[in-house]
C-alpha cells in the first residue's frame, strides 16, 4: 500500500476506482503479465456485490454475504493507493489525490462509478433508514426494505420511485417493487402499490417493456409515469413528485426511493467529460475521445449502454485488449458491443433474464423467450452471478459462454 504522505510516485498504469471495474482490470492485466507496474486507486475499505442488494431486501440474501474487505479482493501484485482522487490533468499525465499527492502514469484507466445524489432529493437524507423510507442501493438500508415489507399491514400505501436515466442497475427500481408485492401477497396483506417514475415506460427496451406490464398489473400495482420525487416529509410520511400538470403529493406507509445519479464530480469537473459530465469514450473500443492513452469503463462513461454488472463484464476484456496493444504486446482485441442484462426478480423464485446490445436489440443466452419469467433463473440469480463475480470476474478471467444470440423476433 502506498504512504499517501508521499508527495508524488509514477507507475506504467494507473486504474482510478477499486470497484467492480476497476478490479477486474488489474486482475485480467496481472493475470498474464504478473511483473507489470499497476496501480488502483481506492479509498474504501470494504468492497460491495451490490446486485445483491435487491435479494437483501427482498429477504433472499444476507447482507453480510455481498460484503468483502477491499484488501480480499485487491489483487495481490497490484500497488493499492489507498486514497481519493481528487483531480485529473490528463495533459501532463497526471492525477491529484485527496490526501495532496499525486500519481502520474504512463496510461490511466478511469473507473470510479457513478454516483447517487440523495442530497437533490429535498428532505431525504434526514429520514433515510426511518419513516417507511428505504432504499436498496444503499448497504445498510437493503434489510430495513425488507423489515418494511414484512410490516405493512392492510390498506397500506407502498411507493416505489425511479428518477431521470441513467441510474446504475435500471431495472432495480421495480425489483425491490416485485419481492416487496409479492411478500404481501404471500402474507395475504392488501396494500396500494404504486410505481412513481420519470420515464415514459418501465423499460427501456420496448419487448421486455411489454411483459412487465403485464408483471406489474399482476400484482395490482399501479405504475405513474411522469412523476419525479423531489421532496420528502418523512414524519408526515409523504412524497412530493413534479409532473407535467405540476407537484402532487402522495401518503406512504413505506417508500422505497432510488436517488436521481450522475458522474462523480471529480469527473465531470475535469477535462476527461464530455457534455453530460461522463468520461467521453469511443462506444466500442472505450478509449478516450481525447487522450490517446486514456481509457474508461463500467457507470461513469458516456457509452450508451444500460449501467449494469454485465456491461462490465463484458467490457473488461475489450479494454484490456486495447491496453496490452498499446503496452507493445500480442493482445486479442475486440469491440464491445453495448451488452447489458438485468436479471430482473419478479417473484421470489422467478427471474426474466433481460438482455439487450446497443440500440435495443434483443439478445438471449438461452434458447428460451427471454420475455418469460422462469424459475431455472433463480440460481443464477442468487447464486450463480455471486460466485461468478467473486471468482471468476475480480480475477480477472474472461468468460463468454453462453454467447447471447441475436432475437431479431423482438426487437422492436
Amino acid at each position: 500500500m502506498t504512504d499517501p504522505s508521499r508527495t508524488s510516485s509514477h507507475h506504467r498504469i494507473v486504474i482510478a476506482g477499486g470497484g467492480t471495474a476497476g478490479l477486474s482490470v488489474a486482475a485480467s492485466l496481472l493475470r498474464e503479465s504478473p511483473q507489470l507496474d499497476v496501480a488502483v486507486i481506492e479509498p474504501s475499505d470494504d468492497h460491495y456485490y451490490q446486485p445483491g442488494w435487491t435479494l437483501v431486501g427482498g429477504g433472499d440474501m444476507r447482507a453480510r454475504d455481498t460484503h468483502r474487505h477491499e484488501a480480499d479482493v485487491m489483487p495481490d501484485k497490484a500497488t493499492w493507493i489507498k486514497d481519493a482522487v481528487a483531480g485529473f490533468a490528463p495533459d501532463d499525465n497526471h492525477v491529484k489525490l485527496a490526501s495532496g499527492a499525486g500519481v502520474s502514469y504512463d496510461f490511466l484507466v478511469v473507473a470510479l462509478g457513478l454516483q447517487l445524489d440523495w442530497d437533490a432529493i429535498e428532505g431525504l437524507p434526514d429520514t433515510l433508514g426511518a419513516n417507511g423510507v428505504t432504499s436498496n442501493y444503499r448497504y445498510d438500508l437493503a434489510p430495513y426494505t425488507h423489515e418494511l415489507a414484512r410490516g405493512l399491514g392492510q390498506g397500506a400505501n407502498a411507493l416505489f420511485t425511479q428518477p431521470a436515466m441513467p441510474i446504475k442497475c435500471a431495472g432495480a427500481p421495480q425489483k425491490a417493487l416485485y419481492l416487496t408485492a409479492d411478500t404481501l401477497r404471500k402474507r395475504g396483506v392488501q396494500a396500494n402499490v404504486a410505481f412513481y417514475n420519470q420515464g415514459g415506460a418501465m423499460f427501456g427496451v420496448p419487448a421486455y417493456a411489454r411483459a412487465l406490464d403485464d408483471i406489474i398489473a399482476g400484482y395490482g400495482a399501479t405504475p405513474h409515469f411522469k412523476h419525479n420525487l423531489v421532496a420528502v416529509d418523512g414524519p408526515a410520511r409523504q412524497a412530493v413528485f413534479d409532473t407535467d400538470d405540476g407537484q402532487v403529493t402522495r401518503d406512504f406507509d413505506m417508500l422505497h426511493v432510488v436517488p436521481p445519479q450522475s458522474a462523480p464530480d471529480v469527473v465531470k469537473n475535469s477535462p476527461l467529460a464530455g457534455d453530460a459530465g461522463w468520461v467521453s469514450v469511443d462506444k466500442n473500443r472505450l478509449t478516450h475521445t481525447r487522450y490517446d492513452n486514456v481509457y474508461a469503463l463500467g457507470d461513469c462513461t458516456d457509452t450508451p449502454n444500460a449501467k449494469t454488472m454485465a456491461a462490465v463484464r463484458r467490457q473488461f476484456p475489450v479494454l484490456v485488449g486495447e491496453l496490452r496493444t498499446a503496452l507493445g504486446e500480442r493482445a486479442q482485441r475486440g469491440d464491445y458491443d453495448g451488452y447489458g442484462a438485468c436479471p430482473l426478480t419478479v417473484a421470489h423464485g422467478k427471474v426474466l433474464l433481460a438482455e439487450f446490445r446497443y440500440g435495443g436489440e434483443v439478445v438471449s443466452s438461452f434458447p428460451l423467450d427471454p420475455r418469460v419469467a422462469r424459475r431455472i433463473h433463480w440460481p443464477l440469480k442468487s447464486r450463480g452471478f455471486p460466485w461468478m463475480y467473486w471468482h471468476v470476474m475480480l480475477k480477472g478471467r474472461d468468460w463468454h459462454w453462453p454467447e447471447p444470440k441475436p432475437r431479431p423476433d423482438l426487437t422492436a
